[in-house]
């Protein structure tokens, strides 16, 4: 063990230093075995949730993102080597991104809803291999959110089954070379009866810690970065959009949503925001709903006080 753990630092080391001098992303290695962490003030932001959304996004906003934000499941590993089905939210294509912009990180969501005891059973293995594999074809940084919104009431995961199938997954990956993908445990973000603890994996299989941040304000995002404070481990805003606010409203939805959320990732020291900029109510699988339209481009007032805030972000520089 001992013998493995000092292989794998020394590529991470040297991945580092690869990262540094050749890409435009400062990373660094952080605490122990926590992956691409980044320096003080320092934030980086990622769009999602569709191809489509996403290239509209730098089209119109005119902001190349440090990253974007996609999907896959363990069920069909749809939207990597090939377009996703459009299931009503937009089609996902990782390579065609990440060929276009090759630069770019990716956050990635693992869709397992009803399929935790078949991974840790191995029902998915072959799944599994084809997305190491797949991972292993990529120079640049990949977050993975496994199983993602893992305390979601609408996931219905049983937290022993999760913390079970998390650890096959991250550890079929280690034994399968992959070292350039950061595993996130990514929570709602919203208080349940059961305490988050319980579906913990441990501290040797998160990287960071992942929050969603919709409705806002929302107190119980402060006690899952203390949380994640407390076991070491950097945190990332790993789905975010104003639902109910919008952005039509111009300043009133600026002041109402994104005035709030910039204020969390200063004040909590969050390293990653993964912005999901959508029109929900022109998908069918979101209509309806209260979602909204998030498409900085579609306001103004939000654009440019979007871009004023990310590129000061950007540069680590203080409000």
């Amino acid at each position: 063990m001992y013998f493995i753990m000092i292989n794998r630092n020394s590529f991470l080391f040297a991945l580092s230093i690869f990262l540094i001098c050749f890409t435009a992303i400062p990373y660094v290695i952080f605490a122990e075995n926590n992956l691409f962490e980044l320096p003080q003030d320092k934030v980086l932001v990622f769009i999602g949730q569709d191809n489509k959304t996403i290239e509209t996004y730098i089209d119109q906003v005119g902001h190349q993102p440090d990253g974007f934000m996609l999907y896959t499941s363990i069920q069909k590993v749809e939207g990597l080597i090939a377009p996703s089905p459009d299931y009503g939210s937009g089609i996902g294509y990782a390579d065609g991104l990440m060929t276009k912009y090759p630069k770019a990180s990716l956050q990635l969501g693992l869709y397992m809803v009803d399929a935790l005891k078949d991974v840790y059973q191995g029902a998915y293995d072959d799944n599994i291999e084809i997305i190491a594999d797949w991972f292993k074809t990529k120079n640049v940084p990949i977050y993975l959110r496994i199983g993602y919104e893992f305390d979601g009431p609408h996931n219905h995961y049983d937290p022993r089954d999760y913390i079970k199938a998390y650890r096959y997954l991250v550890d079929c990956f280690r034994r399968s070379g992959v070292t350039n993908v950061a595993y996130v445990w990514h929570s709602y973000g919203y208080e349940r009866e059961e305490p988050i603890l319980n579906w913990y994996p441990g501290d040797e299989y998160v990287d960071w810690v992942g929050i969603s941040c919709f409705t806002l304000p929302n107190f119980f995002i402060g006690s899952i970065v203390e949380f994640a404070n407390d076991h070491k481990k950097p945190v990332m805003i790993a789905e975010g959009t104003p639902r109910g606010y919008g952005v039509h409203k111009g300043r009133l939805s600026w002041e109402a949503w994104f005035k709030i959320m910039f204020s969390l990732v200063k004040k909590y020291d969050i390293k990653v925001i993964s912005y999901i900029n959508s029109n929900w109510e022109g998908q069918s699988m979101w209509a309806g709903q209260g979602w909204g339209d998030a498409r900085i481009e579609a306001n103004d007032f939000v654009k440019e006080s979007w871009l004023k805030e990310v590129q000061r972000i950007s540069k680590g520089d203080s409000p």
